[in-house]
């Protein structure tokens, strides 16, 4: 049975978790409120870019462009962005858990072969311990995500795509929709997704007169286009993470606040209870010696 010093204790014990706990959802709260920013401004753009790609693609990009044209996929490079750090929910488990699902169900061929290559320490540190191929990994920089960030690992997959090293290169990361819900994309990277314009798209297209000329501009958006998806996607992550952190840090801070409220309870009672046994002893001695 516990005695009062221990339940005093372990009252302290939670209150100091609590005072974490509450001291890291503010901080995350703080950082999301500028990463959601990012995001919401990152997004159209890279919509957009990638519209005025539709529009500029030709069946001779299709055929001959080397980030478009289709390959025979033999080697197919699976990236995973996570978080550095824990303490975020099930943000970390959830993507870990669908990118295995996504290699061992989806690219269960004998004639492909996978790798991964891991953003952030978390997906890193899972992969690395168990039987899966690393293609690379690139961690510790979600505390200051700057754009240079984006263009080092879209140089690095990209250099990996165009020297043959990958024949199809595919992203699966979390996109913020709230603070309390983020959805796991996967999305593919390389070769260059192009959607056909559908017939109701096609008549409202756009006319435009191109200078220098379409093959020039299409050309030279592309690698930007490149890049500013990765950086989108890493903001999204980046976004999803603080998010996830607040919930589960706001979590925290009320079951802490819930289990000070049943010790305190549990103390009070056994305090009564030794009050209430002293008295007892008391009155028993008491009646004792009145007897003799």
């Amino acid at each position: 049975m516990a005695t009062l010093r221990d339940i005093k204790r372990r009252i302290k014990g939670v209150q100091n978790t609590q005072q974490i706990t509450k001291a890291m959802k503010m901080v995350a709260a703080a950082k999301l409120r500028r990463a959601q920013e990012n995001v919401l401004n990152a997004r159209p753009y890279a919509k957009k870019i990638s519209t005025m790609l539709t529009h500029l693609v030709t069946e001779e990009n299709i055929l001959n462009n080397p980030y478009i044209k289709e390959k025979e996929v033999h080697n197919v490079a699976v990236v995973i962005v996570t978080a550095d750090r824990g303490l975020c929910g099930a943000f970390n488990a959830n993507i870990i858990k669908e990118t295995a699902r996504y290699i061992d169900e989806e690219l269960k061929n004998g004639s492909i072969k996978t790798s991964v290559f891991c953003v952030g320490k978390k997906g890193f540190d899972f992969f690395s311990k168990r039987d899966y191929n690393l293609a690379g990994k690139t961690i510790g920089f979600f505390n200051t995500l700057k754009y240079e960030s984006a263009l080092s690992i879209s140089e690095e997959l990209i250099g990996m795509y165009l020297n043959g090293t990958f024949d199809k290169i595919v992203i699966i990361y979390n996109e913020f929709k709230s603070i309390i819900q983020q959805k796991i994309i996967t999305e593919q990277f390389l070769p260059v997704p192009i959607s056909e314009d559908t017939p109701e798209e096609s008549k409202t297209k756009p006319n435009y007169i191109y200078e220098p000329d379409q093959e020039f501009i299409f050309n030279y958006l592309l690698p930007k286009h490149l890049k500013a998806q990765i950086w989108r996607i890493l903001l999204e992550s980046n976004a999803a993470e603080l998010g996830a952190r607040m919930t589960a840090m706001d979590n925290a801070t009320t079951n802490a606040r819930d289990m000070i409220r049943t010790l305190q309870v549990k103390y009070n009672k056994e305090r009564q209870a030794a009050i209430t046994k002293e008295i007892l002893e008391i009155v028993s001695g008491a009646n004792a010696l009145k007897a003799n």
